[in-house]
Parts: C-alpha cells; sequence; structure tokens
C-alpha cells in the first residue's frame, strides 16, 4: 500500500513540474536572435489609430451595409486604458429570439475601416442562448418581486423550457503593446492566428494585436432580451496587455472553448471563468497549487478512509449518530447543488462523495446491529463493554444537542418560507436542509468530541485518513487549511465560507484531544488488537 501511495505521489510531483514547464513556455517568448526572419511591431511606428464598434446581426460582414456604429474612439492610445458605456439599438430579428454581434476594428484615425489595407478586426456575438432560470415566488402568497413573471405567463409552458436569446452587457478588448520581435521561423501557435502581417520595404512587420476577452462575460451579468426591449446597455472596456499575459489568457480561453464541445453548458463553463476572471494572476497560480495538492488529498483521503472501513469489524469508539449526520449532510447538499443546476465539477465530486457516504453508513449500522446480539463474538470480552459505552456516550451527547439543533432548524425554516422567494415546495425544503447543514453541522461533530472525552481516547480514530480529509466523524487536517486557502481566493457563498471556518474550530479540539489523550498500546483498537499484547505460544511436548 505504502508502495501504490509512493506511486500516486509521485506521478502528482511529475505532473506539478511538467505542469509547471508549460506555463513557462507559455508565458515566456524567445525573441528573434538575428535581423533576418525577424518579423517587428508595426506599432513601434506610432501609427495614429481609431476603434471603431459596429452591431450587425450577420456573422459576416462583407461592405459597410446593415451596421450600427455604436462606439469610435478617436486619436486612440494603446497605452491608456477605458470604459465607455454606450446604447445598443436591438433589431428586431434579435428580439425575435435571434443573434447580434459586435464588429471591432482598430484602423488609421480618419479612414474607414472598409478603406484601410492595415486594419485589424475580430467578431464576437453580444448574446448567447440559455435556458431562462425559473422565477422564484413566495409559496404561501404566490407573489413575485420582478415582472418577469408576467412575461412568462403570456408564454406557453413549454416555451419557458427553451433556451431564450441572452444580453451580453460587456465587451472587454486588450491589445497587446509589448514592442516584441518574433522570429518568423518560430512563431507561437497560439498568437500566430491574431497576427496579420504586411511587407513595409524589406521588413515585414505584424500589426496590432487585438484581443477581445471572453472570460469576463460571466452568467450573473446576462439579461433575458423580451420582444419590448429595443435598447440595451453595453459597456466596452479596454486595456493593454502583455505578450506572457495574452497567451496565457487564449490558452485559458481555448480550455474553456472544448469543455464546451465536450457538452459543458454555458453555466458550467461559467465555473471555470470565475477562477480566472476573479482572481489576479498571483492567485491564480496559487489557487493552482492549491488545487493540486486539494485534488492529491482528496484522492489520498478516499482510499485510506475506505481502507480503514473496509478493515473495521466493530463501531467501539465511533459515534454512529455522526456517521448518519455525514451521510446525511452530504447528500442533501448534493441534492441542494443538483437542485440548483450547479456546473458539473462541483456535481459529480459531490455525487461520489455522497455515494461513499451511503456506503459507509451501510457498513456501520451492519456493525452496530450485529453488537447487539446477532453474531456472538461481540457479545463477550471487551468489545461488548467498550461498544456499549459508545452507544451510551453517543445517545447522551445527541440527547443535550437535540434541544439546541431542532428548535433552530425548525424557527429557520418557518422563517425562510415566510419571507424569502423559492421555485418550489421541494426548493424550499431542500434550502432549509441545506441551511441546517450549514449552519449547525458542526453540533453533529461534537458527539465523536464527547465520546472521545468520556472514554479518554482517540485511538479508536482512522488519524490516517484524518491526515488528508474528514471521515465519518471528525473535519479535515491538511484539507482544512487548504479550504481556508480556497474561502479566501474563490468565489463562493457566504454561507460555505463560513463552514470552512466552521471546521477549523471542532479540528483544533480533536488536536487537542490527541494531546490530551496519547494512545495507550495496552488499550485494544478498532480491531479488538492491543500492541502489547503477545500471541500465545503452544506448550513444548516436553
Amino acid at each position: 500500500r505504502s508502495s501504490f501511495t509512493s506511486l500516486v505521489v509521485g506521478v502528482f510531483v511529475v505532473y506539478v513540474v511538467h505542469t509547471c514547464w508549460v506555463m513557462y513556455g507559455i508565458v515566456y517568448t524567445r525573441p528573434c536572435a538575428g535581423d533576418a526572419n525577424c518579423i517587428q511591431p508595426y506599432l513601434a511606428r506610432r501609427p495614429k489609430l481609431q476603434l471603431s464598434v459596429y452591431t450587425t446581426t450577420r456573422s459576416s460582414l462583407g461592405a459597410e451595409n446593415n451596421v450600427d456604429l455604436v462606439l469610435n474612439v478617436e486619436d486612440f492610445d494603446v497605452e491608456s486604458r477605458f470604459e465607455r458605456t454606450v446604447n445598443v439599438s436591438v433589431p428586431k430579428k434579435t428580439r425575435n429570439n435571434g443573434t447580434l454581434y459586435a464588429y471591432i476594428f482598430l484602423h488609421h484615425a480618419g479612414i474607414l475601416p472598409w478603406h484601410d489595407g492595415k486594419q485589424v478586426h475580430l467578431v464576437s456575438p453580444l448574446t448567447t442562448y440559455m435556458i431562462p432560470k425559473p422565477e422564484e415566488v413566495n409559496l404561501l402568497t404566490g407573489e413575485s418581486a420582478s415582472q418577469q413573471q408576467i412575461e412568462s405567463e403570456k408564454k406557453p409552458s413549454s416555451a419557458l423550457d427553451e433556451p431564450v436569446s441572452h444580453w451580453r452587457p460587456r465587451l472587454t478588448l486588450n491589445v497587446m503593446v509589448d514592442d516584441f520581435v518574433f522570429d518568423g521561423s518560430s512563431l507561437p501557435a497560439d498568437v500566430h492566428r491574431y497576427m496579420k502581417m504586411v511587407q513595409l520595404g524589406k521588413t515585414v512587420h505584424y500589426l496590432p494585436i487585438l484581443f477581445i476577452d471572453q472570460l469576463s462575460n460571466r452568467v450573473k451579468d446576462l439579461m433575458i432580451i423580451n420582444r419590448s426591449t429595443t435598447e440595451l446597455p453595453l459597456t466596452v472596456s479596454y486595456d493593454k496587455i502583455s505578450l506572457g499575459r495574452l497567451r496565457f489568457w487564449i490558452h485559458m480561453q481555448d480550455a474553456v472553448y472544448s469543455l464546451q464541445q465536450f457538452g459543458f453548458s454555458e453555466k458550467d463553463a461559467d465555473e471555470v471563468k470565475g477562477i480566472f476572471v476573479d482572481t489576479n494572476l498571483y492567485f491564480l497560480a496559487l489557487t493552482f497549487f492549491v488545487a493540486a495538492f486539494h485534488l492529491l488529498f482528496d484522492f489520498l483521503a478516499f482510499k485510506n478512509d475506505i481502507s480503514f472501513w473496509k478493515k473495521k469489524k466493530s463501531m467501539i469508539g465511533m459515534s454512529t449518530k455522526a456517521v448518519l449526520w455525514r451521510c446525511f449532510s452530504t447528500v442533501v447538499i448534493f441534492l441542494f447543488l443538483l437542485d440548483e443546476q450547479t456546473s458539473l465539477l462541483v456535481l459529480v465530486p459531490a455525487g461520489i462523495g455522497a455515494a461513499i457516504e451511503l456506503w459507509k453508513v451501510k457498513k456501520a449500522l451492519k456493525m452496530t446491529v450485529a453488537w447487539r446480539g446477532l453474531r456472538p463474538e461481540f457479545q463477550f470480552g471487551t468489545y461488548s463493554e467498550s461498544e456499549r459505552k459508545t452507544e451510551e456516550y453517543d445517545t447522551q451527547a445527541m440527547k443535550y444537542l437535540s434541544y439546541l439543533l431542532y428548535p433552530l432548524c425548525v424557527g429557520g425554516a418557518i422563517y425562510s418560507l415566510l419571507n424569502i422567494k423559492y421555485k418550489s415546495w421541494y426548493s424550499w425544503l431542500i434550502n432549509s436542509f441545506v441551511n441546517g447543514v450549514y449552519a449547525f453541522g458542526f453540533l453533529f461533530m461534537l458527539p465523536q468530541l464527547f465520546v472521545n472525552y468520556k472514554m479518554k481516547s482517540v485511538a479508536h480514530l482512522p488519524w490516517k485518513a484524518f491526515t488528508y480529509k474528514a471521515s465519518a466523524a471528525h473535519p479535515t487536517a491538511f484539507n482544512t487549511f487548504i479550504d481556508d486557502v480556497f474561502a479566501f481566493i474563490i468565489t463562493m457563498p457566504t454561507s460555505h465560507r463560513l463552514a470552512c471556518f466552521r471546521d477549523d474550530v471542532v479540528f483544533l479540539v480533536y488536536l487537542y484531544q490527541r494531546w490530551l489523550y496519547p494512545v495507550d498500546k495496552s488499550r485494544t483498537n478498532e480491531f479488538g488488537e492491543s500492541y502489547e499484547e503477545q500471541p500465545k505460544r503452544k506448550p513444548h511436548a516436553d
């Protein structure tokens, strides 16, 4: 087993080193060494440029007909950032669930882009198709605060499940401003498709590299386009970008596009976008390493936790109530994520964790039934006395906690029903359960602390699995600190962020108990064995 773990850790180290090497190759580009076959930057000639943004319903633009000019920036300075909000007229075709495109031209000042041979342009859709989010209403009164409910009532019920056109209110532009000289024989493939070369005398120049940041388009900013909408706001923002960051951003956009080609929806891809957009480059590197270690610890935790429960023959020192609560909370969180249509990146690991917790409950219940009389080997000796005390302490702890827990859960559910709007009764039920899990979940970790206190021992806990991740009865060790880092650098609900620090409190108490109750090698462990017991030898014949 140790060799398998070493192999996994070795593969992980190789993966991290290889990823760092690939990232270095992306952010660092070797410049041209000599004068031959070099491609010079056209921006080094300091031309007077103009930025123009047009809109049209056509995906291909052949002439200047049927286009609307929405933004014109004369004397465009590539070094100066800006942000401007304009109102865009929405054509009738777009209002009828159609598409609208933006054409961005960077051309010489005073010349129309169609007449400029040295212009560069890109096209970006200003609309996308998504299934509208169900309207949330007060379940008791049926009232809704928004007018979207009125609009939905005018449509047939089948139309509410069909994708409709949504408006992207932000358009983020970048121009690579580094005076970098490329080697024509080894052009990076990622930048090459954004480059347009011109021959000026004996020297080849590349025109300004224009880039549209698609990662900044988030699902939370999308707006439904109604048939009555004639104008919509569009925020056009510009900022310069370095060559290294440009290449990195191109690779990230390609990765998100690949996810969508594999079947990820717009909302699934949005979860990946949030990692890059909501954090700066340094935090992004930290996020990568934290996520990599999180993945490693998750794998080792699953391996050791499953191995621990496979070997376990009894529930000595283990809180059955805590095992049941862990399973219940994991399944509720999975159903909550499913109801919220959360990204598959979050939903799939939650589903795997729920399946493992269900298996552990089945195993724990079999062992609990066994020591109560169905198997004779659990009816005598240390097993019977130890498990009887464990069950007694576990029940006693839950009795005290129930006095506080049940009124709070019921009161919170009633309050949310009266004051918060939901999609359905099922959504309210799942939200009530998950709020109880987040807000009071640490109370169900306390029975294990109480059992440890009464038995004056922690030898019965799976400390190897505990080192990596929470098992059925205790919080994380390494992952506790990893989750704390995620709570600061990753966008998440406030309740989930507080839950990370909630686990820290219980974790510190476990560490204190680990120090307070050192392992007694004369005490029987979870397998009914003692380290100081000597195997009985058969007497000699003589």
